[in-house]
């Protein structure tokens, strides 16, 4: 779900599971994942002191994320819609 973008809904006929297990189970796993021993031991955030050479090197990247504080580059998706007004834009 959070990987592939899939609801509740397509998950749960996927595995035929009801939607309430589905999203039980996935909220157990949220706060699993998230817990301070898991988390603290696992889940290393930036300093924002260092820029990846994968980062700077790139002039494909670099323009746009010179003055980023902080951004994510490990192959991770995060579906964003903006709003109607912004569409334009991008």
């Amino acid at each position: 779900m959070l990987v592939t973008g899939l609801t509740i809904r397509h998950v749960g006929e996927h595995f035929q599971r009801s939607n309430d297990s589905i999203s039980l189970y996935f909220q157990k796993m949220l706060v699993i994942l998230s817990s301070q021993p898991l988390h603290t031991r696992y889940v290393q955030l930036p300093t924002g002191e260092f820029v990846s050479p994968k980062i700077r090197n790139n002039p494909k990247f670099w323009p746009y994320f010179k003055n980023a504080i902080r951004a994510i580059f490990d192959g991770s998706h995060i579906y964003v819609t903006p709003p109607a007004y912004l569409c334009p834009n991008y």
